[in-house]
């Protein structure tokens, strides 16, 4: 057994969070995809047949109040709300990441006012992001201009209505420094729209810590909620009462069953419902968020770290120099929780380790991309990967 192997056991040992990889549904793969679709906590397949089963299939229509349907959007948003650091009543679950983006973007620039003109949107942000960012921009006559979170400060000026950034870059695993920029953002007098598809459940964020505007996430990556899981908007509390939703439906208004002609939005952040809620989605997400019971944040940043900063370690120790170039950043404060490797023929090489029990994912042209969920992967796991990569590129 090698040194790397021996640390891997020892780490493993003394991992405060190993208990938590029981409650989910793995086998023998060394599973680094959690950053693309988390893994199944196991409890999950007996809530969801609870509700087809007895909610949906004996309750029925019963099942809006005495399951608690009608209040789900908000009640999982409160679950979701300690993950992100927000103070319960400011997240309401639904609808996918990309029309909630619309949503927090179209709102962001309506509460600027009619005196700001332009709209900044991250230039390496994940495609989505930035084709909402351009509709958005003509459908309320803005310009548009891209730009790397870097550049953000120096972009701001009057004219900024508001600015829609990635908290960790999708591609490189590279942190971005939300404080910081948001703070940038507000003293231009603008508004900060924040992406934490990447970030939530797997570091602190601090929403209202950092007087973060609006924000929106996926579930389904790092938080587990299973394939297509709906997104979460969090609206600031005190930017509730102003918010004006581009996409006023019937459940985001006062008296949503007086079938009224004209809208009139409900208070708080039930704003940012639309339409009817996907039920079996959002209760198989609520059962995933058990999980979480009992963990703090802070600990998953701790392991995080540990786990990437041992994957390259493994990396440096077992695989050719030269053969793979880091493309995330090696300070802890730059680092999301996922490790991003360029690499010549970077898709048949994830092919191959695929069929060798390591799954990570590939992004074009060359990059090999390595998601390091802390709740269920283990310093075993990362030095099996390591191995199994330096045996890939060998035979490569």
């Amino acid at each position: 057994m090698s040194e790397l192997a021996v640390a891997a056991e020892k780490l493993d040992a003394a991992d405060e969070l190993g208990g938590k990889r029981d409650g989910f549904v793995l086998d023998e793969v060394v599973y680094l995809d959690g950053n693309s679709l988390g893994a199944l906590p196991a409890v999950v397949p007996g809530r969801v047949e609870d509700v087809v089963r007895r909610q949906w299939g004996e309750l029925r229509i019963r099942s809006w109040e005495e399951s608690g349907w009608w209040t789900a959007p908000e009640r999982i948003g409160d679950r979701i709300a300690p993950l992100v650091g927000a103070a319960p009543g400011q997240i309401v679950v639904g609808d996918s990441t990309s029309v909630n983006v619309f949503k927090a973007l179209v709102g962001a620039v309506r509460l600027a006012g009619d005196d700001r003109d332009e709209i900044l949107v991250d230039a390496t942000t994940f495609p989505t992001d930035g084709y909402i960012a351009e509709s958005a921009a003509r459908m309320t006559g803005r310009t548009l201009r891209p730009v790397t979170p870097a550049e953000v400060p120096g972009a701001l000026s009057g004219r900024t209505a508001a600015v829609l950034l990635n908290h960790v870059d999708y591609r490189t695993g590279r942190l971005h420094d939300l404080p910081a920029l948001t703070a940038a953002v507000h003293e231009a007098g603008a508004l900060a729209v924040w992406d934490l598809c990447h970030s939530a459940g797997a570091l602190p964020v601090g929403l209202d810590e950092h007087v973060v505007d609006l924000a929106v996430g996926c579930t389904y990556k790092y938080l587990n909620g299973g394939p297509g899981s709906p997104a979460y908007l969090y609206v600031r509390r005190e930017l509730q009462d102003r918010f004006d939703s581009p996409l006023p439906g019937w459940n985001s208004h006062a008296e949503p069953f007086g079938m009224r002609p004209a809208y009139e939005p409900a208070s708080g952040a039930l704003r940012g419902r639309v339409g009817t809620p996907d039920i079996l989605s959002l209760l198989a997400l609520e059962a995933a968020l058990e999980v979480w019971d009992g963990v703090a944040v802070e600990a998953v940043r701790a392991k995080s770290l540990a786990l990437t900063d041992f994957f390259l370690q493994c990396v440096a120790e077992y695989v050719p120099e030269g053969r793979v170039e880091c493309l995330t950043p090696v300070a802890h404060a730059e680092r999301g929780s996922q490790i991003a490797l360029r690499c010549d023929d970077a898709g048949e090489v994830m092919k191959r380790l695929i069929e060798r029990g390591v799954v990570g994912d590939f992004r074009a042209p060359d990059v090999l991309r390595f998601g390091f969920t802390p709740l269920y992967v283990g310093f075993a796991d990362v030095e099996r990967a390591a191995r199994v990569l330096a045996e890939t590129l060998s035979l490569a």
